[in-house]
């Protein structure tokens, strides 16, 4: 007795299909996406009142001014994130109670300032400090 093997027919997704479907979202969604212009907020900053911070004997001032050039107790370091890190982990010793005092001039760029805030944050220092001027009496 001889059996006869049946013929399958091989098995096989038309893709065709779905290639039009995903390029005809693509288009509806290239289409309807609404483009916005970058825009730029006008800030104005607060005066800060208050009472002075109490003198300590140990601690970091960094002071960044308008130009970006970063200076750690009066010397002068890189604005790279590497290294202002490096430069206070350096001068603390490794303490991390260490107080650091963040003076930054007010046409100073916001990236400087949170490149300062970052280094101190990724050393785990947390007593920080914003240096800021008393506001002045306008009467």
């Amino acid at each position: 007795m001889k059996f006869r093997r049946q013929r399958r027919d091989e098995l096989s997704i038309n893709l065709t299909p779905l290639i039009d479907v995903v390029f005809l979202l693509l288009i509806f969604f290239m289409v309807s996406t609404s483009f916005t212009r970058a825009t730029q907020l006008a800030v104005n900053l607060p005066e800060a009142e208050g009472q002075p911070a109490p003198e300590r004997t140990a601690k970091l001032e960094l002071v960044i001014a308008a130009d970006g050039v970063f200076t750690l107790n009066g010397r002068e370091i890189s604005s790279q994130p590497i290294d202002v890190r490096r430069a206070l982990r350096d001068e603390s010793n490794g303490n991390r109670d260490t107080p650091i005092t963040i003076a930054a001039d007010g046409a100073a760029a916001h990236r400087h300032v949170v490149t300062a805030l970052d280094a101190a944050s990724a050393l785990g220092f947390h007593q920080l400090t914003i240096a800021a001027q008393a506001p002045v009496d306008r009467e």
